[in-house]
């Protein structure tokens, strides 16, 4: 075993191939846990619409209350449906990391991706959440659990946050196709490579401003390949599993309450219309400080606000707010366009927005992904205005270089 251990060893700690095969054989879990378990989605879709429907009907015909009905069926159901939806992807990559772990790979993989990650104070096992990350925050925060080190696990999480999730694809893709036709796909790209320079940018001024003193040198006790053990993996998978269930589940589904009560309700009770919300409420009190990054209209703000449900949600939130059924048709863009130019918001405020849903905020799944990881509620929090105030800045800093470049 120890003479297969060194010849193995000497490709994949190779000084020069050791990094292409260690981002080979993440890429893989990537494939697997973002395809393979993206496959029984639409089972658990139907499920939780066959829920919402059983339980609809239900309501219906026992005469529940409206406010409760609707806070079931919008609220709570929705939220959980939410978890549940990222259970088989959570299953995936829980599986991969404890064959990796159990086959005594990940040692290596952190010695081989150390040096290069450790230019932003990173550990080298930091790679394989930044990389989730583009698939989906809740698994790259879940994932970040294979950094030991508290502080390096913290400064992983927060820099997982910039990386683009398919979420915010929606927003990118719906106003680079608007404001920018001709260069739609260089304008989403940018964004792409804006929040890996973000999370760089950050993890590496985390590390500056904290008292944190990295090693120059790696010791690691490397042990011998060996052949994962089906009861520790198994056992592995389902104890986390259960815990992501148990803990991330209850607090996504709490705030999906909160944000039920927002948007459902107001300063004279119960509101059927969206727009007398607290939630439009908020949004008419924030317009003025957004209008810094081109962001100034109360429908941006409440939009925005919606999105820290699910990044999502922005686009169904502009939809409701201005009234348009199907916004991402060729109509619906043509509605929207005339109803956002007829304000003012061109191009440039367009691309303000952009980087303000890149940077902002993440959704509740991941904020409650987050505290459920690090199990310290003040530095979620702190980490949670860090990034409001960062896309704030950023946004504001696209949209005033912009004025003046292109004189809007």
């Amino acid at each position: 075993a120890s003479d297969w251990t060194d010849r193995a060893d000497r490709w994949l700690m190779h000084p020069v191939w050791g990094i292409p095969i260690f981002l080979f054989l993440m890429a893989f879990v990537f494939f697997l846990t973002f395809t393979v378990g993206n496959l029984p989605k639409p089972g658990i879709e139907q499920a939780v619409e066959s829920c919402l429907e059983g339980a609809d009907r239900m309501f219906n015909q026992t005469g529940t209350a409206k406010w409760l009905k609707s806070l079931i069926l919008e609220g709570m159901i929705p939220g959980v449906g939410s978890v549940l939806s990222f259970l088989p992807n959570m299953i995936i990559l829980f599986f991969s990391l404890s064959i990796l772990e159990e086959s005594g790979y990940m040692a290596r993989a952190a010695y081989v991706m150390n040096e290069t990650m450790g230019m932003a104070g990173l550990s080298g096992k930091a790679f394989l959440p930044l990389m989730l990350g583009f698939g989906c925050t809740v698994p790259a925060v879940m994932a970040s659990r294979i950094v030991e080190e508290e502080a390096q696990r913290k400064r992983t999480i927060l820099a997982a946050h910039f990386m683009s999730c398919p979420a915010r694809m929606t927003v990118y893709v719906l106003f680079s196709q608007m404001f920018f036709p001709a260069h739609a796909v260089l304008a989403a790209c940018s964004l792409y490579l804006a929040g890996i320079g973000a999370a760089v940018l950050t993890a590496a001024i985390h590390w500056r401003l904290s008292e944190e003193k990295r090693e120059d040198c790696l010791l690691l006790e490397l042990p011998e390949y060996r052949f994962p053990s089906v009861g520790n993996t198994v056992l592995c998978v389902w104890e986390k599993t259960e815990e992501y269930l148990v803990k991330a589940g209850t607090t996504i589904c709490l705030s999906s309450v909160l944000l039920w009560f927002l948007l459902h309700t107001g300063p004279s009770g119960a509101v059927s219309d969206i727009s007398d919300s607290f939630a439009a409420s908020a949004g008419r009190l924030l317009s003025p400080v957004l209008s810094l990054a081109g962001l100034g209209n109360w429908q941006t703000a409440a939009a925005l606000l919606s999105g820290l449900s699910a990044k999502e949600a922005v686009v169904s939130g502009f939809s409701v707010l201005y009234g348009i059924k199907n916004i991402t048709s060729e109509a619906g863009m043509a509605q929207f366009h005339a109803e956002l130019s007829a304000s003012g918001f061109g191009p440039v405020n367009a691309y303000a927005l952009m980087v303000f849903c890149l940077l902002y905020t993440p959704c509740a799944a991941a904020i409650a992904a987050v505290r459920t990881e690090t199990k310290d509620g003040k530095w979620t929090a702190c980490m949670s205005v860090f990034q409001l105030a960062f896309a704030f800045l950023a946004a504001a800093a696209v949209y005033q270089t912009g004025r003046l470049c292109f004189f809007v």
